[in-house]
């Protein structure tokens, strides 16, 4: 079984039910703006990256669904958000507009991938397969649960949800756009 990164692809509503065709994106999702924190204009952003400490290098980030560019003059963790601040949104007023706007990093700039490791991206449309090759039908979007992963399965059998754990997901093979897995008692 390959192991995700924990970023969401730019061109991907999520919960839209239907993903975009494949490609690779221009961006990764690294957070989500929340709300605004106190009177100067800083955001507290819910992270989306498995490298918070990321925050750290990088001088601008991209907001909302143009991916328009902001200079980042600061961060800093609290409770389990990251505070942020940026050039030009300097009251409560200028960051209210920012609220639930997505916060994205350019595709080139994202952490490498580690032997065995996938972007969420690039299960989008992958064949599952079960171990016996049957199949199953194309990922057509992520779930993120609190637990696990889900990977919503459409095919001939209609829409089958499909957790990303070891027990069921055998093996994720990103060359061969196909995900093979065991289906146990009750899955479908």
């Amino acid at each position: 079984m390959s192991k995700s990164r924990h970023s969401t692809v730019s061109s991907l509503p999520r919960g839209s039910g239907e993903a975009p065709a494949p490609s690779e994106p221009a961006f990764l999702a690294v957070g989500r703006v929340l709300r605004p924190h106190a009177l100067n204009g800083e955001l507290r952003v819910e992270i989306h990256t498995d490298y918070p400490e990321r925050f750290a290098h990088h001088k601008q980030l991209y907001l909302g669904p143009e991916h328009t560019p902001y200079v980042l003059q600061g961060h800093r963790f609290h409770q389990k958000t990251v505070l942020l601040k940026f050039e030009g949104v300097d009251d409560r007023t200028q960051a209210e507009t920012l609220r639930g706007q997505w916060v994205w990093l350019p595709i080139e700039e994202a952490v490498p991938l580690e032997e065995g490791e996938c972007y969420l991206h690039q299960l989008l449309h992958m064949r599952v397969v079960t171990e016996d090759g049957e199949e199953l039908g194309e990922v057509v979007d992520l779930i993120e649960t609190g637990a696990n992963m889900v990977y919503v399965v459409r095919g001939t059998r209609g829409e089958i949800l499909v957790p990303d754990i070891k027990e069921v997901v055998v093996d994720v093979d990103v060359g061969a756009g196909q995900i093979a897995v065991r289906l146990l008692d009750g899955l479908i």
